[in-house]
């Protein structure tokens, strides 16, 4: 590949390997790595997840690479390295999960995850149409009613960091941005051509970035 480097942190989790296969499809050098040195190196950085937080926040820490990702994230937050979560990854970026209490979460973002009201199935496990706010580079190119794929029982609560919302028995947040901090409730590499072009714009940015 001989397209921008992109860190896919491998801890474990879920199905790593369709992130990683998403991007190189988008034009990036995608690799699942542990190592702190390519993840160094990297153009950018992701954080996919799938499952219960509190598994995910062991897997991270077991695998050496908590650090890794706050210090990553923290970075894009500030406006450097661009990093991307993923489902489960968005979740990990905030202080905690009302999923599991007593499991501390990454810190990087402000407030709690919290469990899905309304009179609606638990988990969201559906096409839900993406209702984005306008003018976030995430989103370019999307047609007017972007459809992505949700599998999740949990969310951060809206805030001033939502660049996306869906509908789910009330307003649901569906993806954050600070700096070039993006991470996405749903999971794009499942989402067809709308979450193609969202990890082909996350991967246009690292180009922008490194420049």
């Amino acid at each position: 590949m001989t397209g921008p480097l992109v860190a896919v942190l491998d801890y474990g989790i879920g199905n790593l390997r369709s992130a990683q296969k998403a991007l190189e499809r988008v034009g990036a050098d995608a690799r699942l790595t542990a190592d702190p040195g390519l993840v160094a190196s990297a153009d950018g950085v992701v954080l996919p997840g799938v499952g219960a937080f509190g598994r995910c926040v062991e897997a991270l820490a077991s695998s050496g690479l908590a650090g890794v990702a706050t210090d990553a994230a923290l970075q894009a937050a500030d406006g450097g390295r661009p990093f991307l979560g993923i489902c489960v990854g968005l979740q990990l970026l905030y202080g905690g999960s009302d999923e599991c209490p007593e499991v501390q979460g990454l810190g990087v973002m402000d407030g709690r995850v919290e469990l899905l009201t309304g009179d609606v199935k638990i988990p969201q496990m559906q096409w839900n149409r993406l209702e984005p706010r306008a003018g976030h580079p995430m989103f370019e190119g999307l047609g007017d009613e972007p459809w992505t794929y949700f599998v999740h029982s949990y969310a951060p609560p809206v805030g001033p960091d939502t660049v996306a919302t869906c509908q789910y028995g009330g307003e649901v947040c569906a993806a954050i941005a600070r700096g070039n901090l993006w991470a996405c409730q749903f999971h794009p590499e499942k989402s067809g051509d709308t979450g193609l072009r969202i990890l082909s714009n996350f991967v246009a940015g690292l180009a922008s970035v490194a420049a």
